[in-house]
C-alpha cells in the first residue's frame, strides 16, 4: 500500500512539474471592426451572394462557414438569432492590410466568382 501511495505521488508530481512541454505561440488577435454590408446577412443571403460554402461547422448556436480559393480563405461566423442564422463576424486569410480582420479583396473575389457562375 505504501509503495502504491509513493508511486501515485511520483506520478502526480511528474504531471504537475513545469518544463518539458512545448510552448505554443498563439496567433495575433484579429483586427477590430467588420466589413461593411456583411454583418447581419442571413444564411439565405450568404448563399445568394457567396454560394455554397466549402466547409460548415456547427457549435451550439454558432456556425462557421468557410469559402476557399487558391489565394485566400474567407470565414463567416453566423449566430442563431430569432430562428435565423446571421453573420456577426468575418475574417480572411491572409488578412491583408485592411482595418478589419477581413481583406476586402478576398471577399470581392468570392462575390465576383458567384456573379460569374451561371444560374442553374
Amino acid at each position: 500500500m505504501r509503495r502504491l501511495l509513493l508511486l501515485s505521488g511520483l506520478l502526480l508530481a511528474a504531471c504537475a512539474s513545469p518544463g518539458g512541454g512545448d510552448k505554443v505561440n498563439l496567433p495575433a488577435a484579429p483586427r477590430p471592426g467588420e466589413p461593411a454590408g456583411l454583418v447581419g446577412l442571413s444564411s439565405a443571403d450568404m448563399r445568394a451572394n457567396f454560394g455554397t460554402p466549402a466547409f460548415v461547422r456547427k457549435d451550439g448556436i454558432v456556425e462557421l462557414w468557410r469559402y476557399d480559393d487558391a489565394s485566400c480563405k474567407a470565414f463567416f461566423f453566423l449566430y442563431a438569432e430569432s430562428g435565423t442564422n446571421r453573420v456577426r463576424h468575418v475574417e480572411t486569410l491572409p488578412r491583408g492590410n485592411s482595418t478589419t480582420a477581413a481583406d476586402p479583396a478576398c471577399l470581392e473575389l468570392f462575390l465576383k466568382r458567384r456573379v460569374s457562375q451561371p444560374v442553374s
